[in-house]
């Protein structure tokens, strides 16, 4: 059975976060909205949430959860996001070789995810720079510079404590995040990273099969133009916990998985609610996720069902995260 994140926070990793919640630096947190009103700070208080996780910050698909205090200027400074793909466990075939340190270190045809999301930037007018160098989101002045964070199938322990502190600030002071793929399987024990994810946590996945998506709505930037059923072809992940306070933007059906959706752990699937792609807002910020990206085809120009759809999906909800259009509709 794979690690589940907990609720244990190491003491040093405890006073940082303590030190981050109490900083309010002009720079990074000027004056405003910042206090949610009420009714968003108890969206996790209702009966629907009984047996669920309570992270503890103002969550769920209500804007007033949304800190905007000017901390992005893209009609000055463009639209930029940062692609983080650090792994300290194993590591998917669509990463290629591991980067050297710095940000935007030379890159090889393998590295396919990093190269699609680079290409996309070009296509559609953001600037992308990427990373596996953990310093690089070591302080919140240098998050501050992106729109959106990307954690494109980050691995288990991807984070020291200095960028545990530093994403959490970004993300309070209405930063976007982008969780594709192994993101899930990523700071098993950081409870707060968990919520950012929807309060969903990979259990186990089924066989890498092809499948039907069915979308939710068409209303999101991330689902606009894109069909209501479609095929494609992923590992299905399976979830404990199931999301919660969530837009949900896209399922798979799993009546079309020929092998089944029984994951590796003995998980059964999720029955005809079996989500894909969400989105929320979280601690002040945005956050959308999927758990589809798992074949490298699917960023590349090889041929694979439905990977134009998914690229489309992946593009909306980075425009969405970082600001650029409406977010988790």
């Amino acid at each position: 059975m794979p690690l589940r994140r907990g609720t244990i926070v190491s003491t040093t990793v405890g006073a940082a976060l303590t030190a981050a919640v109490l900083l309010t630096t002009n720079s990074l947190l000027p004056a405003g909205p910042s206090e949610p009103t009420a009714s968003a700070q108890t969206k996790n208080s209702g009966a629907e949430n009984l047996g669920r996780p309570d992270y503890g910050v103002c969550r769920g698909t209500d804007p007033d959860c949304y800190h905007d205090w000017g901390n992005f200027h893209p009609a000055t400074d463009g639209y930029r996001v940062l692609v983080y793909s650090r792994t300290a466990g194993p590591r998917h075939a669509h990463l290629g070789p591991a980067l050297a340190p710095g940000l935007n270190p030379p890159l090889t045809a393998a590295n396919a995810a990093q190269n699609a999301l680079i290409k996309m930037g070009a296509e559609h007018d953001f600037a992308v720079d990427w990373t596996e160098d953990v310093s690089q989101l070591s302080s919140p002045s240098r998050l501050f510079r992106y729109n959106a964070v990307i954690f494109m199938s980050t691995t288990r322990d991807a984070l020291d404590d200095a960028a545990q502190t530093s994403l959490r600030q970004y993300i309070r002071g209405g930063g976007g995040f982008v969780g594709i793929h192994n993101a899930f399987g990523t700071e098993y024990n950081w409870e707060w990273y968990e919520g950012l994810l929807g309060g969903a946590n990979y259990y186990d996945h089924g066989h890498n099969q092809p499948g039907t998506v069915v979308t939710a709505s068409r209303k999101d930037a991330s689902t606009a133009g894109l069909p209501s059923r479609w095929d494609f072809a992923d590992e299905w992940y399976n979830l404990v916990p199931f999301p919660s306070n969530v837009r949900v933007l896209a399922r798979v059906d799993e009546t079309s998985l020929p092998e089944g959706p029984v994951g590796g752990s003995g998980h059964p699937g999720h029955g005809r609610d079996h989500p894909v792609s969400w989105c929320q807002y979280y601690d002040g910020g945005r956050s959308w996720v999927t758990t589809l990206g798992h074949a490298v085809e699917a960023w590349t120009d090889a041929p694979m069902q439905g990977d134009t759809y998914f690229l489309s999906h992946v593009l909306g909800g980075i425009e969405s995260a970082m600001g650029r259009t409406p977010f988790c509709r």
